[in-house]
């Protein structure tokens, strides 16, 4: 269920309006923002919880939202892994992280499928927003997952090493678990089990999609398949000022 081009041009319009708010932290679209035009754009619920999908269609839809600065590690879940101590101690011997690795992947997996159950999903998309430097975004979707395939990782295509721990300046980083494609032999993941579970999952950038970029704001381009766009966000300039907004928030008091 690939947004239409009136829908994808409603999530450009809502975007693009929402950068001229004026900031007073960096300039980010959270995913929250995004999950919520999601909702408005394709009439579906955003969840306040922590299931696998943000905002969904009951017994259709769900998408899984993503918004990032192109250079941010993409998060792709907290994974808690049970009885992650004895895994982590065994994955340190020499040839024993596969275990570990698949316990990953399956819970990622797993992840998903409870939410295809629990909300009686069709199909789970991934709906995602990168933003760069030069104040462009690029949108796009891809499908993720239907109930007849759940799965959105095979394990047998990873295999896995413990990073070599780093000194930063004013402490000791703790090692990552990586996954590595076997085939690419690039890295894929990296699961930051020693510390706050984050399993970053860096392969994500091969699905950014080629999409030609704009010159100007309130101009889209679009991807050759049609399922893509580019868009110009408002520079720091062209935000509305804080005097125009209040003055405006007040006359609709």
């Amino acid at each position: 269920m690939y947004s239409s081009k009136e829908q994808l041009e409603k999530i450009a319009h809502y975007l693009t309006a929402y950068m001229k708010i004026p900031y007073f932290q960096d300039d980010t679209i959270p995913g929250k923002v995004l999950e919520k035009i999601i909702s408005l754009v394709h009439g579906g619920k955003q969840l306040p919880t922590y299931d696998y999908v943000d905002v969904c269609i009951p017994g259709k839809i769900g998408w899984q939202v993503k918004s990032t600065k192109e250079d941010t590690p993409l998060t792709w879940k907290r994974a808690k892994i049970a009885n992650s101590e004895f895994l982590i101690k065994k994955s340190e011997e020499i040839g024993k992280t596969k275990e570990l690795g698949d316990a990953i992947i399956d819970f990622c997996n797993h992840h998903a499928s409870q939410s295809i159950k629990l909300y009686n999903l069709e199909e789970i998309w991934y709906s995602r927003l990168i933003m760069f430097k030069d104040n462009t975004a690029i949108y796009f979707e891809r499908l993720l997952c239907t109930k007849d395939k759940t799965n959105i990782f095979d394990k047998e295509d990873y295999e896995w090493r413990w990073s070599i721990q780093k000194k930063a300046i004013k402490k000791e980083q703790l090692s990552a678990f990586h996954g590595v494609n076997k085939k690419t032999k690039i890295k894929a993941f990296a699961w930051h089990g020693k510390g706050e579970n984050q399993l970053h999952f860096s392969a994500e950038k091969n699905w950014w999609p080629e999409v030609e970029k704009p010159s100007k704001v309130g101009e889209i381009r679009y991807s050759k398949d049609g399922h893509a766009i580019a868009f110009k966000l408002p520079s720091e300039s062209e935000k509305v000022s804080w005097d125009e907004l209040t003055s405006f928030l007040n006359r609709t008091i």
